[in-house]
C-alpha cells in the first residue's frame, strides 16, 4: 500500500489573494493571480522522492458564494497544473469541493458530503488508488483541514499561514509550522 500527502492549496501551496471588495484574504480568483510559494516546487519534489503520492484536497466555495465562475476555477486549475508539469511535480489525483451550505447559485448550496472537514475526499483516494491512510499526513493551514485529516485517520500538519488566521484555533493538529518546507522536514524525519 502507498503512502500519501494530502495538500490543501491556499495558503499552503500558494499565496492567498487580498479581495478589495471584502477586505479578506481568499484564493485567486484569475489566472493571473496564481502565485505559488518560492519554496513550493522544491518541497513537493522532495516529497516524490520520498515515495509519498500528492493529492490536493481543496474546498473552493467562491462559485457556489457567486464570487468566481466555474470557467474561471477550472482556468486557475490548469495554471496550477501547467506550473506543476513545469516543475516536473506529479500530482495523483486533484480533488475540489464546489459546494457550500450558505452560497447563493442553487445547485451548488447544499452541505455536502465532499466538503472539509468531512473526510470523503480522503477516503476515496485511499479507496480508489491503495493507499495506507496510517501511514499518510495532511499539510492544511486551517482547522477545517485538521478536523478532515484526523476523521481518516492520517497525520495532520497546520500551517502557520499569517492571511488565514481567523480559520484556525480550535483544531489539534499533530504538527504546527511556519509553512510547507517546515511541514516537509517533519514528514521526512518521521517517514523511516
Amino acid at each position: 500500500m502507498r503512502r500519501a500527502i494530502f495538500l490543501d492549496r491556499d495558503g499552503v501551496i500558494n499565496e492567498l489573494i487580498l479581495n478589495p471588495d471584502t477586505h479578506e484574504y481568499e484564493p485567486p480568483h484569475r489566472m493571473e493571480d496564481v502565485r505559488i510559494f518560492s519554496y513550493t516546487a522544491e518541497c513537493l519534489r522532495k516529497l516524490q522522492s520520498a515515495e509519498y503520492e500528492l493529492f490536493l484536497v481543496s474546498n473552493q466555495p467562491d462559485y457556489a458564494k457567486g464570487k468566481v465562475s466555474l470557467d474561471n476555477l477550472k482556468k486557475i486549475h490548469e495554471k496550477f497544473l501547467s506550473i506543476f508539469i513545469a516543475e516536473k511535480i506529479s500530482f495523483r489525483d486533484f480533488f475540489y469541493c464546489y459546494h457550500h451550505p450558505k452560497g447563493v447559485v442553487k445547485e451548488y448550496s447544499c452541505d455536502c458530503e465532499c466538503r472539509k472537514p468531512k473526510p470523503y475526499f480522503l477516503l476515496k483516494a485511499a479507496e480508489d488508488y491503495s493507499l495506507n491512510l496510517r501511514s499518510s499526513w495532511m499539510i492544511g493551514d486551517r482547522d477545517s483541514d485538521i478536523e478532515c485529516g484526523r476523521a481518516a485517520g492520517v497525520r495532520t500538519i497546520l500551517v502557520n499561514e499569517p492571511n488565514s488566521a481567523d480559520k484556525r484555533g480550535i483544531s489539534k493538529p499533530h504538527f504546527t509550522v511556519n509553512d510547507l518546507s517546515d511541514a516537509v522536514n517533519i514528514i521526512l524525519l518521521h517517514s523511516h
